[in-house]
């Protein structure tokens, strides 16, 4: 016996709009699919290569991040545009909107670690790393602390400007920094945010530091962390 092809109610299929007048209800139709808002992260410190969104979000597969790049993009949320030669490759880009996003990476952040369950031993990118920094520097600790803090995360370098209670970090060279900090996202997140000492790490191999120690060693401790929420019923 032949059967008909089953047909999903349109309520149980994938839906991209809420129908809701809420613009948070209109920003997850925007950006509320699963991957968007991690693309739009490895975006917020400048353009990158298709290639390179894939090796930053290893769990993604070349058909959803197309998908993703050309929904954000229809959205007005990124652009593509070639660049110059030599290089002459396409690279994706957020938008001047699209980067007025961070408050919302910023927000999450927050709230999310606070988080019972979250488990930091697992990857992450310098993307997220960086993002990292801007959204835990405490103000207080930070006031009068002044320092240009250089990354080496493999071929990638970034520049940090710490002023004034605040820090900018941008993709660029490291020379004249007055500290320079070589490693991977994870072993920089475990002496910030972990607490492990910046000697163990240099011994073990897998930190080197260069310049100012006396900026490293302040500067690990102005990123605390917020204490973790209570599973206990809140007031109504």
């Amino acid at each position: 016996m032949k059967l008909d092809k089953i047909t999903e109610p349109s309520e149980t299929r994938s839906r991209r709009h809420y129908e809701d007048a809420c613009a948070a209800a209109h920003a997850l139709d925007l950006v509320g699919e699963r991957w968007a808002l991690l693309v739009m992260r490895e975006l917020m410190l400048g353009p990158k290569r298709f290639s390179d969104l894939r090796e930053s979000l290893p769990g993604i597969s070349a058909n959803v991040l197309t998908q993703r790049l050309e929904s954000l993009e229809s959205a007005g949320v990124l652009f593509k545009r070639r660049l110059p030669p030599p290089a002459a490759s396409q690279v994706y880009e957020l938008t001047e909107w699209g980067y007025e996003s961070e408050p919302i990476f910023q927000a999450l952040g927050r709230w999310a670690a606070r988080s019972p369950s979250h488990n930091p031993a697992l990857p992450f990118s310098a993307a997220s790393f960086f993002l990292s920094l801007r959204t835990m520097l405490d103000p207080e600790r930070a006031k009068g602390v002044t320092g240009r803090i250089g990354f080496r995360l493999g071929e990638e370098t970034f520049l940090a400007h710490l002023a004034d209670g605040r820090i900018e970090i941008a993709r660029g060279p490291v020379d004249g920094a007055d500290l320079v900090l070589t490693g991977t996202a994870p072993v920089l997140a475990g002496t910030i945010y972990g607490g492990q000492p910046l000697e163990v790490l240099e011994q073990a191999g897998v930190l080197q530091v260069e310049g100012d120690r006396a900026l490293a060693e302040t500067f690990i401790g102005l990123f605390p962390l917020p204490a973790k929420a209570s599973l206990r019923g809140g007031a109504v």
